[in-house]
C-alpha cells in the first residue's frame, strides 16, 4: 500500500494514530519520533524500545546449494554454518567496495517460512537495508550460477519486522511467543509462534541492548505490535522512532549504510574483521579486500569524542591537532556520523581517518562550521551494556 509514492509498513496507521512524526526514509513513510528522541533513547536503554523495522528488505531463498551461492557473495562464511545461526556479513562488488551490510539466516524450516512449497530440513533468508533492496536483489539474480534452480523470493511487502530492544525486551516477548528469546544464543533464530502466528524470532538488534527481532506476516503484525506496546507502556517503555534508533546504534558503534558503509569504502577499512572470513574461500571482492587489509595508507573507521557539548555531524573534517606548516591544521579525515550521546552526555562521532592518526588517545580537531573543536580518538564502542 502506498501513500503518494511512499511505501507504508503494516503498522503505518498505528504510527499516525499515536503521534508518530512520519518522514520519507528510503522510499517508505516511517516514524522518526513520537515525542522526545532522548526519552525514546533512554527507555530503550533502561526498559524496552519497540521499533517498526518493516522497511528492511526480507529475501528468502529456495533451491539447491543456496549455502554455496550465498557463501560466494558474502564476506562472512555461510557454507557449513548450522541451522539456527544468523550471520552479519558484507556484500561487496568485485573491487571489494560495500554494496550493503546484511544479516543471513540459516533456519530450520517450519510453517509459512519454509523454503519452497514443501518443508525441507532448513532454509536461508537475508535481511538487507531498505535503500539497497532492489540493488541487492538484482546483484543476487545477476550472480546466480548457470542452470541454477535457486529462486530469490522478496517477501518484504508481504511481511513485517518488529525489533524489541532493551533489558526487559526478551521477557515481554516470551509472554506471547512459543520460544523464550532468552533461551536463544546471540545471533541465532528460530521459526516459532508469536501470538498464534507463524513467525521468525532472532536474538539480534541494532541498539547495543539485548532483545530480539520478530518477522511475521503483514496481516497479523498490527495485533502483535499492539500487544507488545501495551506491555511496554506498563513498565515504562514504548514505541521508538528512527531518530533514537540512530543515536542508539551510534553509541554502540554499529555502522550505518550510507554513512560508515558505501560503495566508495573497501570492507577492509571498516574495522569489521570478524565479518571478513578470507582464509580458504573465494567470494566477490575477496582479492581486493585481502590486498586492502595489508595496505597501510587507506583511511580507517574510528570513534571520536569531542570536548564541550556541541555535536559534530556527518561531513565535518577531522584535522590534525598539530599544525603542519604556517599554523595550518591538516585535514586527516572526515566524520560519517555524530551526535550528542544521550547516555554518556558528551558529543561522539565516527569517521574515517588516516591510519597514522587512528590510535586511541590521539588528539584531533573537528571543524564544525569553521570552528575547530578539540577531540580525541576513543575505543569503540562508545557504550557497552553492563552484562557484556
Amino acid at each position: 500500500m502506498t501513500s503518494g509514492q511512499l511505501l507504508e509498513t503494516p503498522l503505518h496507521q498505528w504510527h499516525v494514530d499515536n503521534g508518530g512524526r512520519m518522514v520519507e526514509f528510503a522510499g517508505w513513510s516511517m516514524p522518526v519520533q513520537y515525542a522526545s528522541i532522548v526519552a525514546e533513547h533512554h527507555h530503550t536503554r533502561t526498559k524496552l524500545g519497540l521499533f517498526d523495522v518493516s522497511h528492511m528488505g526480507r529475501l528468502f531463498f529456495n533451491g539447491s546449494n543456496v549455502d554455496q551461492f550465498l557463501d560466494s557473495l558474502s564476506t562472512r562464511r555461510i557454507a557449513g554454518v548450522e541451522a539456527g545461526k544468523v550471520r552479519y556479513s558484507l556484500i561487496c562488488n568485485d573491487d571489494g567496495k560495500i554494496l550493503d551490510d546484511v544479516l543471513i539466516y540459516h533456519l530450520a524450516a517450519g510453517g509459512s517460512f519454509a523454503a519452497g512449497e514443501n518443508d525441507g530440513d532448513s532454509f536461508y533468508m537475508m535481511v538487507c537495508n531498505a535503500s539497497n533492496r532492489e540493488k541487492i536483489v538484482q546483484w543476487l539474480v545477476d550472480h546466480l550460477p548457470k542452470d541454477s534452480n535457486i529462486k530469490v523470493d522478496d517477501r518484504t511487502e508481504a511481511t513485517a519486522m518488529i525489533a524489541v530492544q532493551g533489558p526487559e525486551a526478551n521477557a515481554i516477548v516470551a509472554r506471547i511467543s512459543s520460544v523464550d528469546p532468552e533461551t536463544l544464543a546471540y545471533y541465532t533464530g528460530t521459526v516459532c509462534s508469536v501470538e498464534g502466528a507463524n513467525s521468525i524470532v532472532s536474538r539480534t538488534g541494532y541498539t547495543g541492548e539485548d532483545g530480539c527481532e520478530i518477522i511475521l506476516a503483514s496481516n497479523v503484525a498490527a495485533a502483535v505490535w499492539r500487544k507488545l506496546h501495551d506491555a511496554a507502556e506498563l513498565i515504562g517503555g514504548g514505541a521508538t522512532g528512527l531518530a533514537a534508533r540512530d543515536t542508539l546504534r551510534l553509541e554502540a558503534a554499529m555502522p550505518l549504510y550510507g554513512h560508515e558503509l558505501n560503495e566508495e569504502i573497501n570492507a577492509a577499512q571498516t574495522d569489521l574483521r570478524f565479518a571478513i572470513n578470507s582464509k580458504g574461500r573465494s567470494f566477490a571482492g575477496r582479492d581486493a579486500i585481502v590486498s586492502a587489509l595489508v595496505e597501510k595508507t587507506l583511511p580507517v573507521r574510528v570513534g571520536v569524542e569531542l570536548e564541550g557539548r556541541r555535536p559534530a555531524r556527518e561531513g565535518c573534517n577531522i584535522l590534525s591537532a598539530e599544525p603542519t606548516n604556517q599554523e595550518v591544521q591538516e585535514v586527516v579525515g572526515h566524520l560519517t556520523s555524530g551526535t550528542l550521546s544521550p547516555t554518556l552526555g558528551v558529543p561522539i562521532a565516527m569517521g574515517y581517518i588516516r591510519p597514522q592518526f587512528a590510535a586511541v588517545g590521539t588528539e584531533l580537531l573537528i571543524d564544525i562550521r569553521g570552528k575547530s573543536v578539540a577531540a580525541k580518538v576513543v575505543e569503540l564502542p562508545f557504550y557497552k551494556r553492563s552484562d557484556r
